[in-house]
């Protein structure tokens, strides 16, 4: 009995001790979130003393170039190729579209919508892949020199993926806005999949409070706005100056996350960029859609490549900006904070395991379960407070982009999000761990696919 009582003694420990580092970890994150939310709500208030109007949508477009990186995507590239260009219409744009010799059925599938439509550009780099997205996108620069060299100019630069739903307003928003800003991002909104409500619906809730509240506030607080890779559009000027300073290639082929980058060197070179988040004429947000990853190895997948490449490679590759304000290594640190969230959210998984086999030992000995008192009492209330609110305001996030269903299910996606961070936690170690012996970065692409119906444009 006495054996008995002091496994069940160190148990306790272990979850008293694991809980108490958990509920410290949780009360600084949560206190970071709460603030970004302060801010957030003081930016919307501001908005609306100010009334600020949106941007007329009617001025003639000058030439753009839409850069696509194709890599294996022979199952969407048609579709989306067409649909963009039914949903373009008629402006003046070029779509460049990068992929790889070793990659005969998505150059087929280019090649067919290229030979009816001279507007679309098949580029082949020169490179087996996959190698980086960044290096397909310098492949599309080089098309896109040349093209000028012979006469085709080009004053902004639009990326965006194989798998990308466009909107018809989106060129006249991004001229709009680069009359006086360097780069414009617009808000990316995952589409609801009826074959994966849970896991790849979770993207859809993480993107409507990032896009929704998270970049305002770094607009707010005037830190550097990191690009989504898609839905963005760069001054050609500026993305010239970039590529002055690196040899002639503006994207990093070295990155796994070229697109975050980006955004931070329009900033360091003292670019504007701009979050805009606006209304086309039938009330439609204007924004890109797309599906996401529908399977858990899929979704792992893809946030291991975005851990890798933000907070862990891109601490690394980009640092701290040096002479930086506070507002600066604030949002840096929120960027990279998975380093230190993730290991506290496993402890507080371990903890709860822990406290139930604490309770289980206790029913057999039939004993007092040991609960939390004074400060630790407290430190536990209020992180149960802010889980509340902030449960709360992803539930307001995805009702106000998708309706009360996707509302209701964000609660559930809760610990969905919580379990794909795990997991992608453990592989982007793996994939880090190379990188730091000089292992060269390759694009750990996902599957992708078209919404049905959409490739005429509809």
């Amino acid at each position: 009995m006495t054996t008995g009582l002091t496994v069940l003694d160190v148990i306790d420990a272990v979850a008293r001790e694991a809980m108490l580092f958990a509920a410290i970890g949780f009360l600084i994150g949560g206190l970071d979130d709460l603030l970004v939310d302060l801010a957030y709500g003081y930016a919307q208030l501001r908005r609306r003393l100010r009334g600020e109007l949106p941007r007329p949508l009617d001025a003639p477009l000058p030439p753009m170039a839409v850069f696509i990186p194709a890599w294996d995507e022979a199952a969407v590239i048609g579709a989306m190729l067409r649909a963009t260009l039914a949903r373009f219409g008629a402006a003046p744009y070029r779509l460049y579209v990068g992929t790889y010799p070793n990659d005969r059925a998505t150059i087929a599938a280019v090649a067919e919508v290229a030979d009816a439509d001279p507007r679309v550009r098949l580029v082949i780099g020169p490179t087996p892949g996959p190698t980086t997205k960044a290096d397909c996108l310098n492949a599309l620069w080089r098309a896109l020199l040349r093209d000028e060299a012979a006469g085709e100019p080009c004053t902004a630069v639009i990326l965006h993926d194989a798998e990308d739903l466009v909107h018809p307003g989106e060129l006249a928003l991004y001229a709009a806005w680069l009359r006086d800003h360097d780069a414009v991002q617009l808000p990316v909104c995952p589409l609801p999949d009826a074959r994966s409500p849970l896991i790849a619906g979770h993207y859809l809730d993480e993107f409507a409070e990032s896009h929704g509240k998270s970049l305002v506030v770094r607009e707010l607080v005037g830190a550097a706005l990191p690009f989504a890779g898609v839905g963005c559009a760069i001054r050609r000027d500026m993305l010239g100056r970039i590529a002055d300073l690196r040899a002639g290639q503006p994207f990093d082929a070295a990155s796994l996350t070229e697109d975050y980058e980006l955004g931070l060197t329009v900033s360091a070179l003292g670019g504007r960029s701009r979050f805009v988040r606006a209304r086309a004429e039938d009330g439609s947000l204007i924004a890109v859609r797309a599906y996401f990853p529908a399977t858990l190895p899929a979704a792992v997948r893809q946030k291991a490549r975005w851990l890798t490449g933000i907070a862990l490679a891109g601490w690394d590759r980009v640092g701290w900006q040096r002479g930086g304000s506070l507002r600066e290594h604030w949002m840096r640190m929120r960027d990279r904070r998975a380093t230190l969230a993730i290991p506290v959210l496993a402890i507080a998984y371990f903890a709860l395991l822990a406290w139930g086999a604490s309770l289980a030992g206790h029913v057999l000995a039939a004993s007092t379960l040991p609960m939390p008192e004074g400060a630790v009492a407290l430190l536990l209330a209020v992180n149960a407070a802010m889980l509340a609110w902030r449960v709360a305001l992803r539930i307001a996030f995805s009702w106000a982009a998708a309706g009360p269903l996707q509302a209701a299910l964000a609660v559930p996606r809760v610990l969905v999000a919580n379990l794909v961070a795990l997991l992608a936690a453990r592989r982007a170690l793996t994939l880090y761990w190379p990188m730091l012996g000089g292992a060269a970065a390759r694009w750990d692409k996902t599957d992708h696919r078209f919404p049905t119906g959409a490739g005429d444009g509809s």
